[in-house]
C-alpha cells in the first residue's frame, strides 16, 4: 500500500517546493507595487496622485497580510514545537 502513495507524496513535496519559491516572489511583487504607487503618487497630479495613493495602499495591505500570515504560522510552529529545519515525517503503520 505504501508503494501506491509514493507518487502522491512526491506530488505534495513538489507542491510544497513550488509554494516555498512563490512566497518570496509574491512579497517582492507586493513591494514593487508599493514603490510603483509611490512613483505615481510623487510624479502625478490630480488623478495620477489619487491612483498612486490607491496602489500604495494595495501594496501595503498585501505586504501586511502576507507577512502577518507568515508570522502567525511561525508562531504556531514555535508554540507547537514543530521543527522547521526538517521535513515532517509521514505516519507509518507498524512493521513498515
Amino acid at each position: 500500500m505504501a508503494g501506491n502513495l509514493t507518487p502522491l507524496k512526491q506530488l505534495v513535496v513538489s507542491i510544497g517546493e513550488v509554494v516555498n519559491l512563490l512566497i518570496p516572489i509574491a512579497i517582492a511583487v507586493a513591494l514593487i507595487v508599493f514603490f510603483w504607487g509611490l512613483i505615481k503618487y510623487i510624479g502625478g497630479s490630480g488623478k495620477g496622485h489619487d491612483q498612486g495613493k490607491k496602489v500604495m495602499i494595495a501594496g501595503l495591505v498585501s505586504l501586511f497580510v502576507m507577512v502577518s500570515v507568515w508570522g502567525i504560522i511561525r508562531l504556531a510552529q514555535g508554540a507547537l514545537g514543530v521543527d522547521t529545519n526538517n521535513t515532517i515525517q509521514s505516519p507509518r503503520f507498524p512493521g513498515q
